[in-house]
């Protein structure tokens, strides 16, 4: 097995149907070579939670459109004998069908 790094990775591969990228977009490339991969209907779902990431799924949506979704998570977590909610960083998603 070679380990390499995307999206250096993605150019040797068949070509996808869907596409995820979890962590990563800013990385010099990333979108564009995803976006490169799908065929026509070819979906590309896209997290974030840097104002980094989040300004390359702007530019992205205002370029080919999607959706954009804000998602918050709270996680339960003792507060003295009780339970509270913690909020967690709050993810923004892109999702757009080429």
């Amino acid at each position: 097995m070679i380990d390499r790094t995307a999206p250096a990775a993605l150019t040797d591969l068949p070509q996808p149907n869907a596409i995820f990228i979890g962590g990563g977009i800013t990385a010099a490339g990333m979108i564009e070579t995803c976006w490169e991969a799908l065929p026509s209907g070819g979906r590309l779902v896209a997290n974030v939670v840097t104002i980094a990431g989040e300004q390359q799924l702007f530019q992205w949506q205002e370029k080919v459109g999607g959706t954009l979704t804000r998602i918050a998570i709270q996680r339960a977590e003792p507060i003295g004998q009780f339970l509270g909610w913690r909020s967690l960083a709050p993810i923004t998603q892109w999702t757009v069908v080429k």
